[in-house]
């Protein structure tokens, strides 16, 4: 009787930097990647397609450097280096929705105009920006991420040049609203990042970028304001075009190229889906609901703060209240040791601790805020921290409900946070002016509040279709949960074999290695045997069964 063997396929988790493959016949092992979306048993096919149609050139034209494009036999290595530049690359593609704002009076001025007529661009920008989210940033689910992400910076880089010369002003708010949508490129990195990093430090990861893109919100203002304050204010123009050049420059030498996911839909699907998630999902909608909430916050405290600021008792400068964006930048920059201590703790909790110690700051505002500024430098420093690491926790959560559909997932999420934001400044603004400041830093108190009792409606264990309650246990520690265990698939018999199996064997919270050493055994057994790992668990539930 002639035993064939068998390909056996490791699935770990949904990165791409963790599949494997091992022919068991030829006793010879190799490393490969595989999307994370693929099914068990489609590995194969998909690795012989990709090596048939493997892309070499972005846009059909233009080469794609070879240590940069997809090979399954050479999974890429996604590193801090990587991290870091995702970061930079945030960093100067959001700014773009930013620099217009300390220059309105002088382009005022250059166009002949009123400030209501030239009040308009940061509005249309941040419409544009919205547009984006809804209609480009949900690509990342459907096409390659890296000639969307290269397609974006040309297009925003291209018109900046537009913004820098014209002299027109409908013009101007034309080309500023498409510019606000292509500048969506950092949420097709965040879901990116999530795919690319592995699981026990997905959410450092991704808090480097949101520091870079926290950090470009902030950035903008200030460079804008001192450019021109000494030259024109086009040079600020010039200077965006000179940055995205750069990142432009930096992202085709250093963007991994990945096969597109979900091939079987449509664009219309795509955001069909969208919709759907948006009030199907608990786990995403209670992260909405947070998120907008902390993002009114967040909105409320900085537009009011300088009003707070500019009169009684403090009576700052401008010079001085733009100083405490540098307190802002200071808080951003904990963002990645707060995602070093979230990738230790089970999303909720981090969610958890993150919201109570926004309560406590938010109440310093509101009691001492406008008494003395140190209780105000504390406040900046201690919303801006906690604020990141909340928003760095709940997009690690939403991130784990379907990994094929994370940029769909994140532009839910960066819609609710957009929408908190006018929700935020219009309100905010309303309050301070009628009421004054301490009720208006009330406010952002009950808001908070308001997001605690809605993390608490859910447990941090319950299933992905619960509602309420707390069904899983309240482990805290990633290592401390018990994840479901897949079921194990019982091989069909032959006549042919009359070679007794051996029992199925499963292994449970056993270290990566175990699986090697096992298929090892099967292997002096004279065993053929297929390793299977579910993509929605961790690699330490494994199902082994021996097949013929």
């Amino acid at each position: 009787m002639t035993r064939t063997s068998s390909l056996t396929e490791e699935t770990v988790g949904d990165d791409p930097s963790h599949a494997r493959k091992d022919n068991s016949s030829q006793g010879a092992s190799a490393e490969s990647s595989a999307p994370p979306n693929l099914e068990e048993g489609e590995v194969v096919q998909q690795e012989q397609e990709t090596i048939k149609t493997q892309r070499t050139r972005d846009f059909g034209i233009i080469p794609i450097p070879f240590h940069l494009r997809y090979d399954p036999s050479k999974p890429f290595h996604f590193g801090l280096t990587l991290n870091i530049a995702f970061g930079f690359f945030s960093t100067f593609t959001v700014a773009n929705l930013y620099y217009c704002q300390p220059l309105l009076i002088q382009i005022s001025q250059d166009f002949g105009v009123t400030y209501s007529e030239v009040s308009k661009v940061p509005t249309l920008i941040q419409a544009g920006y919205a547009a984006g989210l809804l209609l480009i940033s949900p690509l990342g689910d459907l096409v390659r991420r890296r000639p969307l992400i290269l397609a974006t910076i040309i297009l925003s880089t291209s018109l900046t040049v537009g913004l820098a010369v014209t002299g027109n002003l409908v013009v101007f708010e034309v080309l500023s609203f498409i510019v606000g949508a292509a500048s969506v490129t950092p949420q097709v990195l965040i879901p990116l990042v999530a795919d690319l990093a592995p699981d026990k430090r997905r959410a450092s990861a991704i808090s480097i970028v949101f520091s870079g893109l926290l950090f470009g919100i902030l950035v903008a203002r200030v460079l804008a304001g001192i450019i021109a304050q000494f030259v024109s204010w086009r040079v600020v123009y010039y200077f965006a075009i000179g940055v995205q050049g750069l990142v432009l420059i930096g992202s085709y030498f250093m963007l991994p190229d990945y096969p597109s996911k979900n091939k079987h839909l449509t664009y219309w699907s795509i955001l069909w889906t969208m919709a759907k998630f948006s009030v199907t999902e608990p786990v995403l909608i209670q992260a909405c609901i947070i998120n907008l909430c902390s993002s009114a916050c967040f909105s409320n405290f900085w537009v009011t703060l300088t009003f707070l600021l500019g009169g009684p008792p403090y009576f700052y400068s401008t010079l001085v209240i733009g100083l405490f964006g540098l307190i802002g930048m200071a808080g951003v920059s904990m963002g990645p040791i707060g995602g070093r201590l979230i990738d230790k703790l089970v999303p909720w909790y981090a969610s958890l601790v993150s919201i109570c110690f926004l309560l406590v700051f938010q109440a310093i505002q509101t009691g001492a805020g406008g008494i003395h500024v140190a209780a105000v430098i504390v406040a900046t420093f201690g919303l801006d921290v906690f604020r990141q690491n909340l928003q760095v926790s709940l997009s690690t959560t939403i991130f784990k409900i379907e990994p094929a559909a994370r940029a769909r997932l994140n532009a839910v999420s960066i819609l609710s946070i957009f929408i908190g934001q006018v929700v935020g400044t219009s309100v905010g603004t309303h309050v301070f002016i009628h009421f004054g400041w301490q009720p208006g830093a009330a406010l952002s108190l009950g808001w908070t509040g308001f997001m605690l009792l809605v993390l608490l409606v859910r447990g941090p264990h319950c299933g992905r279709y619960t509602w309420f309650g707390y069904g899983g246990g309240l482990a805290a520690k990633r290592g401390d949960v018990t994840a479901p265990q897949p079921p194990i698939e019982s091989p069909p018999s032959t006549s042919a074999s009359k070679v007794s199996d051996p029992p199925e064997e499963r292994m449970e919270e056993k270290p990566k290695s175990a699986m090697k050493s096992l298929l090892h055994k099967a292997r002096r057994k004279g065993g053929a045997w297929s390793v299977r790992i579910n993509d929605r668990f961790t690699y330490n539930n494994l199902s082994v069964t021996k097949v013929i």
